[in-house]
């Protein structure tokens, strides 16, 4: 036989521990405070609104494409001036350009010399290349876009669920704690009379078996509580703290309305896989555009200077002077302007194999638009079934605590007069308890079950617009 006085600092225990926890927050923490805490502080969204904008940024360099090349450069070089006779081409090493007269031997006589060039070079017409270019930046960045609307929108709904979720679990502890109260009172009467022996010892075993089952359910809530706790905050990017919630709305209201005017199409992940699509259909349009031909005008500008004079000749080594502002004085100047057309024709033959790899990428983003759509659109339909069960579960049970509460108080009476035994009663706090948690949960049921067709349909506006 337990003594029941042990009874008590459990109890006791269990409620500071409760209310400690409950007593964080001196405001309740409302479900749109955690929404907009989660969406503000969750890396994964703040990594996709970055990735967004450097999006962005790669439109803008796209479009500044269009501006013409103007490069500007100054070279200053001390060597000798030996020439001969020779055909050079391009190769893989760097070669010495020197211009100046044929001598009879090598000398390795050198002086300054520099060179300054203005070079202007711009693609007037591109034959579309330039704005396809354009279009798939920015279909790149309206899928970024997506991508982060997408991503908030479900980061919304987990919140939301895993608030309710916690919301039941610090709810199911306070039924448990009151068929705690209720199971230490039955064994209170049984130790009572099992020490006059008015009953059965056996009748304080039972009673003794009930709280100990009803700590164990005490015990059990409280852990399921804190796993959840930690999943929300989780969720919200914070610390696992205790939070107190909005009891006194989501346990007291029920949604009253259910409709949602909006297409499955308007979804946010269905607007993100669409965007795939767009922008996958626009790099093959940037492919194909690729191969088409450019028109460039162009205009160079040269001065050069030497310190070698323009009668200087190998054979008496003079006329060249060693200082380099000689050097760097422009003697000479040279301008050439003209229109340009050029087309790589060989790149016909090997863009189309990238172009056909690109529609391939564009039929499996479609496949994946039509799975998500059905998905969604089946989602929708159990959504619709499971807001007409949680709604007739919430209308009988009412009738089921009202019923349980009378069984209970009935018997518990009864068995304090001696007209019945333990286990009735144990049946009857068994059935209470039952009740209480089907009350408790049938609510959460129904906000869940809206919760959950706010997310196949994309309205989410649908839900938060009930809630505060």
């Amino acid at each position: 036989m337990i003594n029941h006085s042990s009874v008590r600092p459990f109890c006791v225990a269990v409620v500071m521990l409760i209310t400690t926890g409950f007593s964080y927050a001196q405001q309740p923490l409302l479900i749109s405070e955690a929404i907009n805490n989660g969406l503000s502080n969750y890396q994964s969204i703040r990594a996709k609104r970055n990735y967004f904008n450097s999006s962005k940024e790669l439109v803008l360099n796209a479009r500044n494409e269009y501006l013409p090349n103007i490069i500007g450069g100054m070279q200053v070089a001390y060597g000798t001036v030996n020439a001969q006779f020779g055909a050079l081409g391009p190769g893989s090493v760097q070669g010495l350009s020197s211009s100046g007269p044929f001598g009879a031997t090598q000398n390795w006589i050198a002086a300054f010399g520099s060179q300054y060039v203005l070079n202007a070079n711009w693609e007037v017409f591109t034959f579309g290349r330039l704005k396809s270019r354009i279009n798939f930046a920015q279909a790149r960045a309206n899928t970024d876009s997506a991508d982060v609307f997408q991503e908030q929108f479900i980061q919304g709904v987990k919140i939301a669920d895993a608030y309710l979720n916690l919301l039941i679990t610090q709810r199911l502890i306070k039924d448990a704690q009151a068929n705690l109260e209720r199971a230490t009172g039955i064994q209170t009467v049984v130790i009572a009379k099992a020490k006059s022996g008015l009953i059965a010892g056996v009748d304080s075993s039972i009673a003794n078996a009930q709280v100990s089952s009803a700590r164990i359910a005490v015990i059990d809530a409280i852990g399921r509580q804190q796993e959840t706790r930690n999943q929300f905050a989780q969720l919200m990017n914070a610390a696992p703290v205790p939070y107190e919630l909005d009891t006194s709305f989501f346990f007291k209201n029920i949604p009253v309305e259910f409709s949602v005017e909006a297409a499955i199409e308007k979804n946010p992940q269905v607007q993100f896989y669409k965007a795939r699509i767009l922008q996958s259909d626009a790099n093959a349009e940037l492919l194909k555009k690729s191969i088409l031909p450019g028109v460039n005008l162009f205009s160079i500008f040269q001065s050069r200077g030497s310190g070698f004079k323009r009668d200087y000749n190998p054979a008496d080594n003079g006329n060249y002077s060693k200082s380099i502002l000689a050097g760097l004085n422009p003697s000479r100047s040279n301008y050439v302007t003209g229109v340009s057309f050029a087309w790589n024709i060989t790149s016909i033959a090997r863009m189309k194999h990238q172009v056909a790899s690109q529609n391939f990428l564009s039929k499996g983003f479609t496949e994946e638009y039509n799975l998500i759509t059905t998905q969604l659109k089946d989602q929708l339909v159990l959504a619709d079934e499971r807001i007409e069960n949680t709604m007739l579960r919430f209308r009988e049970v009412p009738v089921q605590r009202k019923a349980a509460s009378d069984a209970y108080l009935q018997k518990s009476v009864l068995y304090k007069n001696g007209l019945t035994d333990i286990t009735d009663v144990q049946q009857a706090l068994f059935a209470l308890n039952r009740a209480e948690t089907d009350v408790s949960i049938s609510y959460i049921n129904v906000w869940q079950a809206l919760l959950q067709k706010a997310a196949a349909s994309g309205d989410f506006d649908l839900f938060m617009r009930q809630v505060r």
